[in-house]
């Protein structure tokens, strides 16, 4: 749209290979972890050239990824219902399939006072639903230079439910092993955190998740997931699965499926293992080919669908709350109910943004819920 705009890349793959984007024609500036948070900064003071003019290869401002040590938080913008809220960044820990504490840097984040008042201020902007972010949120409470652990999790969960107008909170994502039974005994006591937990599992096989350097066994993920069930019945619980990781054998692939299937779980997000620069994973053993792996995460996403439907049909002729959006399509707008069912009505203006009480009928060919209205709930 504008051949003389100034293109400034900033993200993971500046970090990591910054040179290389440097050299991409058009690429005017790569900012690193640290310094993507000064762009307005760095622009101001860099001499951009002429409309027109050859340019060479980009400037490069990326810092070794232990300069990224300071929090500083986000938010999506320009949505009404739902906003998306790092309170989180970085990770500690080292799998050995992931890049991103290359990227991102060390574990760290602002402190439980911070993020309430930020939730407080989009309360005060009819923001209806906040979904909780970070590279592994569930490590939340190491701030300040010194990195130290000052407070958890848990307090931040505590702290939230306690703020005056907001009517939902999600969690995005919870490492299993960080997961604990006071979080989800506080988020079942809790009338804004949604019933709604997304639990990386990877593998089912205690073997290849030894090989991931993962931070628990499949034994604690068999725990947690019937835990959240006792207490919310009705939750509904995602789950990341990578397939064809190096050394996976297909008697490890069919205990990862077993395992999933067995599981009161409502949905997967399935990827084929992808080799990555600078990590363990690729040097290991038993590499799958690509037909395999392709095979493998087909079978996964059956099974998923599977289990989504059926989550889905399990909760029709129920009554619960759902919080519209404002996109529209093909004449009709879209929600989440608390436990992440996907409902469609028509659509009608005065739904959008929304919470309105509905029974939910039934799962329509687009895969989405049905409902139909019923009144105030009690």
């Amino acid at each position: 749209h504008n051949p003389n705009a100034f293109v400034a890349i900033v993200g993971c793959y500046a970090q990591l290979k910054p040179e290389e984007i440097a050299n991409i024609p058009g690429v005017g500036a790569v900012l690193g972890a640290a310094e993507k948070f000064r762009l307005a900064e760095i622009l101001s003071e860099l001499e951009l050239p002429e409309p027109g003019a050859t340019a060479g290869p980009g400037r490069v401002f990326a810092s070794p990824i232990s300069a990224a040590h300071e929090f500083h938080p986000a938010q999506s913008l320009g949505e009404r219902t739902r906003t998306f809220l790092k309170v989180q960044d970085g990770c500690d820990y080292s799998c050995s399939f992931c890049t991103i504490p290359l990227a991102r840097g060390a574990s760290r984040s602002g402190s439980v006072a911070s993020v309430v008042e930020r939730v407080e201020k989009l309360a005060s902007q009819g923001v209806q639903e906040v979904v909780l972010t970070g590279v592994n949120l569930g490590d939340f409470g190491i701030q300040g230079p010194e990195r130290e652990r000052r407070e958890n999790f848990t307090q931040l969960v505590e702290a939230l439910d306690k703020v005056e107008g907001m009517r939902r909170y999600r969690i995005s994502s919870c490492e299993p092993n960080l997961l604990t039974d006071e979080i989800i005994q506080t988020v079942a006591a809790s009338q804004r955190f949604m019933p709604h937990f997304h639990l990386p599992l990877q593998s089912g096989s205690d073997k290849i998740l030894g090989l991931m350097r993962r931070r628990y066994r499949r034994a604690l993920y068999a725990d947690r997931v019937p835990r959240i069930k006792e207490l919310m019945p009705h939750a509904g619980i995602g789950v990341d699965v990578i397939v064809g990781f190096p050394g996976e054998t297909e008697a490890d692939f069919l205990e990862t499926y077993q395992f999933l299937n067995e599981l009161p779980i409502s949905y997967l997000h399935v990827f084929p293992y992808s080799e990555r620069a600078n990590t363990l994973a690729p040097t290991l053993a038993g590499r799958v080919p690509e037909r395999v792996r392709t095979e493998r995460t087909t079978q996964l996403r059956s099974l998923s669908e599977k289990k989504k439907r059926a989550f889905y049909e399990q909760h029709a002729g129920f009554e619960t709350e759902v919080l519209f959006e404002d996109d529209v399509t093909d004449g009709r707008v879209e929600g989440y109910t608390p436990n992440y069912i996907r409902v469609a009505a028509k659509y009608d203006p005065l739904l959008v943004g929304e919470i309105r009480p509905l029974r939910l009928t039934q799962v329509n060919a687009l895969g989405l819920m049905e409902a139909e209205e019923v009144g105030i709930l009690a």
